[in-house]
């Protein structure tokens, strides 16, 4: 059997699958705010922080550890445990002084993991994916490393704020006597791969791509941008690998414990983005993955690492080798949920809007479908903004209004998702919204490709479990066949509809043109 942990922002999760039989064995899920109330993180992360910082206490995901693992274990024969490996939640750093190595290598099995590891850190806390404070530290790195488009080809991605590195650089400057007494700097995935195996972890490609660090054309860490971040910094970094290396086994810390097989083998950690790309099946360029959540994200398997010139795509490693864009878009159900309120409708009316409109009216009416700051594209937008073929005089009715910001959100994705250069064979969509026919219809139809909605419902833990399986030799085609599994029958577009799609898409991207040359939305 094999273990797969996600770290995620609100919980630790736990999947065990056993190849033999292609199933599921146990699931464990311990949420930070339910579990372990007392580190004062209702959601995970420390409220109140001050002009934008999130920030987490690393010492809540040792103690969920522990916990899970008193609670899988009696769920679930841990000594049949063949492999473990997992994901944490990307670009979260974690700051630790060197008695950190000397610590998790002699690890106490009558005491718990928190109260061993409370000496071991530089930082007290752990900046997260959620933090915005880092905007001047991004123009500094990008400023000393020729410019956006420099640090863009180099790392895969411009200097973004929730990025590692411009976090590093941040900590540096505003605390150089404890960035002095680091040792090391890891991610949250190599923080807690480190733990389990007893020694200090690599960090995967996958993950270390989206630390604006790596130098993704020689899978290394970057010296012009380590030299832009902050001194002797390549020191503190662990080495980069491969997400399916093995570490080595499991420390005796877990045998003792909690009854591991010594034999068990530790894989990499990798990011909670890439995990998900084995998870939803989608390690092969082609498939895409289409998740519809507060933000909706948009990945795919690419084969060479190409990147976006506009910044608005990021590049990370696959898994299963070669590499992955990821395209996040802020206004994906906070629009959703923004029209459905202005228009007085449920959820159930909502959809049902969705799929009342007759495929005529398909790309006549269109929509910026924003209603506050976007990301991708990057522009302040205060309302959506609309245009009709016909002029409607008094605007549309509802469920028009429905259709143009669906099809606006997804024609939004196919134009800004472009530059990866990458068939879109199939998509596999997940989320809350993937589950109504009427909106995966228009996914379909807009992409002009075959829809599955897929079974799981942590695509991260199950995608680290069979990173795990892999790491021992298993194939990702056939974990993929047996584990990625689709819900209900495959939802196919409209083909005499690409031409109508092809002519949306155009007047889409003229208008959101037009506006942001006017610079008012």
């Amino acid at each position: 059997m094999f273990l797969g942990l996600d770290s995620s922002t609100q919980s630790l999760t736990a999947i065990v699958l056993d190849p033999a039989t292609a199933g599921v064995v146990a699931e464990c899920r311990i949420g930070f705010g339910q579990d372990l109330p007392q580190f004062g993180s209702p959601s995970g992360f420390l409220p109140d922080g001050e002009e934008g910082e999130v920030h987490a206490n690393p010492l809540m995901w040792l103690a969920a550890l522990d916990l899970l693992m008193d609670r899988l274990r009696q769920v679930c024969d841990v000594s049949k445990i063949k492999a473990v490996a997992g994901s944490g939640q990307q670009h979260g750093s974690v700051y630790l002084n060197q008695s950190f190595e000397t610590v998790i290598g002699a690890l106490d099995a009558s005491r718990d993991l928190e109260n061993q590891l409370v000496g071991c850190f530089s930082r007290a806390t752990s900046p997260i994916w959620m933090d915005t404070s880092t905007g001047q530290e991004c123009k500094e790195i990008a400023a000393a490393a020729g410019g956006d488009a420099m640090v863009c080809q180099i790392s895969g991605s411009v200097a973004v704020e929730r990025f590692t590195g411009p976090q590093i650089r941040k900590f540096f400057k505003r605390e150089n006597q404890a960035y002095e007494g680091t040792s090391s700097i890891h991610l949250v995935g190599s923080f807690m791969a480190s733990v389990l195996v007893g020694k200090s972890a690599n960090i995967d490609f996958g993950d270390g791509a989206g630390m604006n660090l790596m130098d993704l054309a020689s899978g290394d860490w970057s010296d012009v941008l380590l030299d832009a971040t902050a001194p002797e910094l390549r020191g503190k970094l662990p080495a980069l690998a491969s997400a399916t290396t093995v570490l080595g086994v499991i420390s005796p810390y877990f045998v003792k414990r909690y009854g591991f097989d010594p034999d068990c083998k530790c894989a990499l950690f990798t990011g909670d983005n890439p995990a998900s790309l084995v998870g939803m099946g989608a390690t092969e360029p082609g498939n895409i993955v289409i998740s519809l959540g507060t933000s909706d994200t948009f990945f795919a398997a690419m084969e060479s690492a190409k990147t976006d010139l506009n910044g608005y795509g990021h590049v990370f490693g696959n898994p299963a080798g070669g590499f992955m864009s990821l395209i996040c878009f802020r206004n994906g159900s906070l629009a959703r949920e923004a029209l459905r309120d202005e228009l007085g409708l449920d959820w159930s009316a909502f959809e049902a809007s969705a799929l009342a409109v007759t495929r005529d009216s398909a790309g006549e009416n269109l929509m910026l479908p924003f209603y506050g700051p976007e990301i991708t594209p990057r522009f302040d937008f205060k309302r959506p903004v609309v245009r009709t073929v016909h002029g409607a005089d008094g605007g549309l009715p509802a469920s028009l209004q429905v259709r143009a910001l669906l099809e606006g959100q997804f024609l939004n994705m196919r134009l800004h998702s472009k530059w990866m250069d990458v068939p879109v064979r199939k998509i596999r969509l997940t989320g809350g919204a993937s589950q109504n026919d009427g909106i995966a219809g228009l996914v379909a139809d807009v992409f002009q490709a075959p829809v599955e909605r897929l079974v799981t419902g942590n695509s991260a833990a199950l995608g680290a479990a069979m990173i795990a399986a892999a790491s021992q030799g298993l194939e990702f085609s056939t974990l993929e066949r047996d584990f990625s599994i689709s819900s209900g029958p495959v939802i196919h577009p409209d083909r005499s509809l690409a031409s109508t799609y092809e002519r949306a898409q155009n007047r889409f991207a003229e208008l959101l043109r037009d506006v942001m040359d006017a610079g008012t939305a």
